[in-house]
């Protein structure tokens, strides 16, 4: 099964016209581009993706068919080199918000990039979304640890025993050394080792939990989305929506509210430039 492809030129449009005595074409071309699914989160399926689980472990995680209701890494997808990287929040596969990121260092895989955790820290992308679309009838977006602030991406970021996969910089984000718990993100453990991704205790989700939730100021008991988290039943937090990552080699652009999201999504750039007809030169 093939899960990369390259743009693909799906037509070609050429107009003339006459400047100074000179025929000018005009080209117009329209190329494919490809998003492929990396991973899934449901903070509610009963598998907590935290700072230890799945990151960099190289392994496959859920399955095809609900790739996008349960918890799902596709390690294949994972540690292929990308450049662009698109951050998703749905609603049962229908797109509710969506940022996409150009990776200031580009032809690295996540994997790779998730693994680079000693210090961690690391700002990887630059100039903030590429691309930032929230639908009108999207809720929580004031609360949303991706939708409520802005910035860059980071990942890894590590302080004392504590981890967080992916936060974003125009957040709060604790400095290295200080305990204050006060960073949310995606991918969170408050009781971990982060420069090896392993929990104090292993195996523990005791102070683990998959998506958070923000707020102003930021809320000191309970931020935490849904059922995956390692505080008890009792303490269950309000879901937003699944959050899913897509990564592509050369695509900038991604469907808005309501597309519906496949294990693939393909869009379509328009390039067009001038040339003079060869007959003239």
């Amino acid at each position: 099964m093939a899960f990369w492809t390259l743009a693909i030129v799906v037509a070609t449009c050429m107009w003339s016209s006459i400047v100074e005595g000179r025929t000018i074409e005009k080209i117009e071309r329209v190329e494919s581009k490809t998003w492929h699914l990396a991973m899934n989160l449901n903070p509610s399926d009963g598998h907590i993706m935290d700072y230890t689980t799945g990151w960099t472990d190289d392994r496959f995680i859920g399955t095809y068919s609900e790739a996008l209701n349960k918890d799902y890494l596709n390690s294949f997808i994972w540690r292929h080199p990308v450049n662009y990287i698109a951050l998703v929040r749905h609603q049962g596969g229908e797109v509710d918000a969506l940022k996409v990121f150009r990776f200031k260092e580009g032809g690295r895989s996540l994997l790779s990039r998730f693994q680079d955790m000693d210090p961690g820290r690391n700002i990887v992308t630059e100039g903030g979304p590429v691309l930032e679309m929230v639908s009108k009838n999207a809720k929580n977006v004031d609360k949303d640890p991706v939708f409520s602030v802005g910035g860059d991406l980071a990942f890894n970021w590590a302080y004392t025993n504590n981890g967080h996969r992916i936060v974003l910089t125009g957040g709060y984000l604790s400095p290295a050394d200080v305990n204050d718990d006060g960073t949310r993100g995606i991918g969170n453990h408050y009781y971990c080792k982060p420069h090896i991704g392993e929990a104090m205790s292993p195996g523990s989700k005791s102070s683990a939990h998959e998506i958070s939730i923000m707020g102003d100021p930021l809320p000191t008991t309970d931020w935490w989305q849904g059922t995956d988290h390692g505080y008890g039943s009792a303490r269950d937090g309000e879901v937003f929506g699944n959050y899913a990552i897509y990564v592509s080699e050369d695509a900038t652009t991604f469907p808005g509210p309501g597309y519906n999201l496949g294990l693939e999504v393909e869009v379509f750039n328009t390039l067009n430039f001038l040339q003079r007809k060869s007959d003239d030169l």
